[in-house]
């Protein structure tokens, strides 16, 4: 993609040991001519000044991912949009990847797959993760969901919740077309597998997704998870 056809939304909180990194990976998307945004959520760690002259925009919204990324699309040019994680790196040619499939086929909105950067129990699942998102239709952030920016608009963006918005902007885009599957994957950093303990934070994430589904109110989720309250 070229031009302001692509813009990258990254939500940010107190990235700084790693934010310089995840930027600087982005790069040679934003040399072709991609828009890079970062959103900062209040960090307290000088994220924000790090990240200053490694982006086309660096602005500041009320902490929360869904709120972030809105924030973020609100003042994105691009005609595609992609969300990414700090800790998450795309494939060298992804902009190239989206653009066609979104061009050759009906669809309106996507996501790649996932690896991570860690062995151990990581490439099951990753694969499971895969393996759901393809029979269900339902992307996580994990998984760099990007979007034109018609269907964007047209759900809406990210419902502000707590947690899971990436589920729930999901189920909204779905209404529109399936998803774009990248089978090329994105990198993503296993760290909060790691620091949780692996088992732990798979059946902690299934417990909360299980809830969810029950109709469990997000921010109870959220803080289930270990967010702290943004109230």
């Amino acid at each position: 993609m070229s031009g302001m056809e692509l813009s990258m939304v990254v939500p940010v909180l107190n990235e700084a040991r790693h934010i310089e990194a995840a930027l600087t990976a982005l790069s040679p998307f934003r040399a072709r001519g991609a828009e890079l945004i970062v959103v900062d959520g209040g960090s307290n760690d000088g994220t924000p000044d790090i990240a200053a002259s490694l982006v086309d925009h660096i602005i500041v919204a009320p902490r929360g991912r869904a709120t972030q990324m809105n924030a973020g699309a609100a003042v994105a040019r691009g005609k595609t949009l992609v969300f990414l994680h700090a800790d998450t790196r795309l494939p060298a040619n992804a902009d190239t990847l989206m653009r066609d499939h979104l061009a050759h086929s009906s669809r309106l909105w996507g996501r790649f797959d996932v690896r991570f950067d860690r062995g151990g129990w990581m490439p099951l699942i990753a694969f499971m993760m895969n393996l759901r998102s393809r029979l269900t239709g339902i992307a996580t952030g994990d998984q760099a969901i990007f979007v034109s920016r018609s269907a964007f608009d047209a759900v809406g963006g990210f419902p502000p919740l707590a947690l899971m918005e990436d589920i729930a902007f999901s189920a909204r885009l779905k209404r529109l077309s399936r998803p774009v599957c990248i089978d090329v994957p994105v990198v993503t950093s296993a760290r909060r597998w790691r620091d949780r303990g692996t088992l732990r934070t798979v059946i902690l994430m299934w417990r909360l997704r299980f809830a969810y589904f029950l109709g469990a109110d997000p921010a109870h989720l959220a803080r289930r998870y270990g967010y702290a309250s943004t109230d």
